[in-house]
């Protein structure tokens, strides 16, 4: 088949939760044989230089990308509240993206146009113009469940009616888009079930993240004893808002009663505050060069995320390299675990501090959990048999 991609953001380099699932799936139908062509957003909140990207990459994926500033415009923002257009979605939308892909579908034939979220929804009209692909979207979260679950969180009073209608907003834009789409390829059982109740009237299926288990899993090192970790783009609010509540409610609590305990925190656009912030025993990394690199000597991995939808590819990633994970519910969403066997649930700061000091407390039981994680990954979410129950999707949307 040849198979047009169209992505929010460029899919290498692979180091944020969004580009690598992207990644993750152009490679695996590359390798299956498939022709895949990828036309990507490049923007400031994903900051890429292209002469980074080896021509390996350019001549297995045909990448070409297009600058669109997604930086939020005061002025816009105030225009858009007299619509009933989501500002979200609007971002994306420029005129030289659709240049591209009206020259891309003129002058070739392609059997799928596989849509990365919903944002690159607003598309859809002119692919239908120019091709008779069918569109798939592959849908990374239920977005405006996050900008819900934010909302709920948000304890100034105008800011939180603005975020919820934001979120209003979004929600329309998405159940609008599901339906103009050929078909959906949510990332989870969860997510697809939703849709169908949110109005998804066109075919569905759930396609989880996938991890290529023939890979060999970096030797570990020697563990750092009492060690915590998290790992996360900072620029996305979850996960900022997340691990300001830990460091709040959790750490100094669980610091006292572990003195030899360490947390380290890792990600891109780390808030200049917590860098520059000392707390003891925490250690703010900022952006690592190799992410792999940087868990494979670290204990347990922390996820107090409390708003969120989709599936968070670190946790998958972290349970493939065999670490203990405590994370919230909605951190784990989408994720078929069992709470004690290869993964931890905790929603509160006591809940956070039991189950880190049944790991700390016993390496034997924090063992465990990162050997049945992975055993988990290589059962569930092998990247092969995501791209086969991809495949059989798309073959019968063409029939």
């Amino acid at each position: 088949m040849k198979i047009l991609f169209l992505c929010n953001k460029s899919p290498y380099p692979p180091i944020e939760g969004g580009s690598i699932a992207m990644n993750t799936l152009i490679n695996g139908f590359v390798d299956a044989g498939h022709q895949v062509k990828v036309l990507a957003v490049s923007s400031n909140k994903f900051k890429i230089s292209e002469k980074d990207i080896p021509q390996s990459y350019y001549d297995r994926t045909g990448l070409e990308l297009v600058y669109i500033n997604l930086k939020v415009n005061p002025y816009a923002a105030l225009v858009n509240l007299f619509s009933r257009k989501s500002y979200h979605a609007q971002r994306f939308i420029a005129k030289k993206f659709k240049k591209v892909i009206t020259r891309i579908l003129s002058s070739e034939e392609y059997d799928i146009v596989q849509l990365e979220t919903i944002y690159m929804g607003s598309y859809i009209g002119v692919i239908r113009k120019h091709s008779k692909a069918k569109i798939v979207l592959r849908a990374h979260n239920i977005e405006h469940l996050i900008w819900q679950r934010i909302a709920d969180e948000t304890t100034k009073p105008i800011k939180r009616k603005y975020i919820r209608l934001l979120a209003t907003r979004l929600r329309r834009f998405e159940a609008f888009i599901l339906n103009r789409a050929d078909g959906v390829a949510a990332i989870s059982a969860e997510d697809a079930a939703y849709m169908i109740s949110e109005g998804c009237r066109i075919p569905i299926t759930d396609i989880p993240f996938g991890i290529d288990t023939k890979e060999e899993v970096p030797v570990t090192k020697s563990i750092i004893p009492f060690s915590l970790y998290h790992i996360g783009s900072m620029n996305w609010m979850p996960n900022e808002s997340g691990i300001r509540w830990f460091l709040d409610n959790v750490w100094t609590r669980l610091y006292e009663e572990f003195p030899k305990a360490s947390l380290y925190l890792a990600g891109r656009y780390m808030p200049d505050d917590l860098i520059d912030h000392e707390i003891e025993g925490v250690r703010v990394l900022g952006e690592v060069a190799d992410a792999k690199t940087f868990i494979q000597d670290k204990a347990i991995m922390i996820v107090p995320l409390f708003s969120g939808s989709g599936i968070r590819v670190k946790i998958i990633e972290g349970m493939w390299m065999g670490k203990a994970i405590v994370s919230t519910s909605i951190g784990a969403s989408g994720i078929n675990y069992t709470h004690g066997s290869n993964i931890l649930i905790a929603e509160t700061p006591d809940e956070f501090i039991e189950q880190i000091k049944l790991c700390f407390e016993s390496s034997q039981y924090c063992n465990d959990l990162g050997i049945n994680a992975k055993k988990f990954i290589e059962l569930h979410h092998d990247n092969s048999h995501a791209i086969e129950k991809l495949e059989d999707f798309y073959h019968r949307l063409l029939g």
